[in-house]
């Protein structure tokens, strides 16, 4: 079985993050064949244009282990019905300078907050923006997780049966997506 290294994102920078649990709660309920690697954001300038010539270490580090993956997962929370800005700066970054775009990977977004629509308005903007930088989105099913205390434990375990088989689900379609974008 080939395993696929994933990417992933947090958009929120906080430490405590309930996105952060939820990347580390896929994490665990991943099947065999996807191995998750953090892509740090926390470090970045903001981006720049007159920096496309000569990158920062920190912009290069995040080229970097965007393409050592086969795919990315963006795990976002939703800020004033969008993503956060460092996830855009994120992006930004990622997707320059003009022809060296890393983004065009098999790519998944997913995300929960304590409202009950989740993350429905953050995911369909950077949905948009995945689509113009080339990424080739998994969209169905959906992921927009209503956070409860205790949902998911600091070190990743869903205490709800329902959500955990959910996710365990979403997980295997996403791993067939990868598996099948990878190869071609």
């Amino acid at each position: 079985m080939t395993t696929y290294r994933i990417g992933y994102i947090v958009g929120s920078l906080s430490a405590n993050s309930i996105n952060r649990k939820l990347a580390l709660a896929l994490k665990a309920l991943a099947p065999a064949n996807l191995e998750f690697v953090e892509v740090e954001i926390k470090d970045l300038p903001l981006y720049n244009h007159d920096l496309d010539g000569a990158y920062p270490a920190e912009a290069v580090a995040l080229k970097d282990a965007i393409n050592a993956s086969d795919a990315l997962l963006y795990v976002t929370p939703e800020y004033n019905r969008s993503i956060p800005g460092a996830l855009k700066n994120a992006i930004d970054w990622a997707s320059r300078p003009w022809g060296q775009n890393s983004l065009g990977k098999p790519s998944a977004v997913v995300g929960a907050s304590i409202g009950a629509v989740g993350t429905a308005v953050a995911q369909q903007h950077l949905k948009g923006i995945l689509n113009f930088s080339d990424a080739a989105l998994f969209n169905q099913p959906e992921v927009y997780l209503q956070f409860t205390e205790g949902l998911i434990t600091e070190t990743g375990e869903v205490t709800n049966e329902g959500t955990a088989a959910f996710l365990k689900a979403w997980l295997e379609g996403y791993a067939a997506f990868v598996a099948a974008h990878v190869a071609k």
